[in-house]
């Protein structure tokens, strides 16, 4: 089906229902492919904390390096959300391949039935397309056969605060966040993986973080690829608008354990003199341990002050 084009304004937050015991979770494999005990590790996990998760056999297939066709992908995708007992969607892992999908979704369905849609790192594509195009609140979280899969790799209590609350929240940041840039802004949350939205850019599918508290996080980059990142963001004037700036844990984003400066100091380097707070260190997405959920498209205040960081969610993310 044809492309609809993305606003170029924020479109109003549509709040998905709320989570509660005993509810379906639906698991897709929008990427590359899973494996099998990964999944099931995590669907033990999924059912110890309330749930019951589901997912197609069709899910193991594979195709190259993706779970199996795009066909396939697209078919489980929209399944899911017709599928009235499903009330939330777990991605199983990122990898590489969701945005095989992203031309032929139907934005109708997600439109009728929006519902909780939780992943990262090459889910980014989905979360923002999803945000962007009709005002789903996404959430920027674990998933079942990464976080869910292993032990504390789940914060719970941001992921209940997430996804069943429907009330205001402070973000419960760990110890390793970090003062970067004083400062303090409201603006709807938004982002993800760095290097989805760097790539999403000169397509009808780019990043609009105008008027946002901008979340940015990445694995294994070098610094140098963070520094290019976030220049042609700048030289890009995508950062014209952005009210503030959180930068997640950035596991194992270094050339060498030897090197004489920090990822703090480059990134500091390019997005120091933009005159809007920034943190570093939120773990949300790829991080070594209990990765906090995040709602994308819903109001926030970044406060940075002295040493200290608080990240707090203005509204629920859900609805009761």
């Amino acid at each position: 089906m044809p492309q609809e084009p993305m606003p170029d304004a924020k479109l109003q937050s549509v709040k998905p229902p709320a989570l509660r015991p005993g509810d379906t979770v639906g698991i897709i494999a929008p990427a590359s492919n899973i494996r099998r005990d990964d999944l099931e590790a995590g669907c033990q996990a999924l059912q110890r904390a309330g749930y019951n998760p589901f997912y197609f056999d069709s899910i193991f297939d594979r195709e190259l390096y993706f779970a199996g066709s795009q066909q396939r992908r697209l078919r489980e995708l929209h399944e899911m959300f017709e599928r009235d007992e499903v009330r939330a969607i777990v991605c199983a892992r990122g990898g590489y391949g969701a945005n095989y999908l992203l031309q032929d979704i139907d934005l109708d369905v997600i439109r009728a039935h929006p519902k909780i849609f939780v992943g990262y790192s090459d889910v980014t594509a989905l979360l923002s397309y999803f945000t962007d195009s009709t005002g789903l609140v996404t959430f920027h979280g674990p998933m079942a056969a990464k976080d869910w899969a292993h032990d504390d790799g789940v914060d719970l209590g941001a992921w209940q605060l997430a996804v069943s609350s429907g009330e205001p929240w402070e973000v419960p940041l760990n110890a390793g966040a970090e003062a970067l840039v004083e400062g303090e802004a409201e603006g709807l949350l938004y982002g993800g993986c760095l290097s989805l939205l760097v790539a999403s850019l000169g397509t009808p599918y780019q990043m609009r973080p105008s008027g946002t508290i901008l979340f940015v996080e990445d694995l294994g980059e070098k610094p140098y690829q963070i520094d290019r990142m976030l220049m042609q963001l700048k030289l890009g004037r995508y950062f014209e608008g952005v009210r503030g700036i959180v930068f997640g844990e950035m596991v194992d984003c270094l050339q060498q354990l030897s090197q004489d400066y920090t990822l703090q100091e480059v990134i500091m380097r390019v997005v120091g003199d933009l005159e809007v707070p920034v943190a570093f260190g939120v773990r949300s997405g790829h991080v070594s341990t209990g990765n906090i959920t995040l709602p994308l498209g819903v109001r926030a205040r970044l406060s940075v002050k002295g040493s200290r960081v608080s990240l707090s969610i203005l509204e629920g993310s859900v609805t009761a």
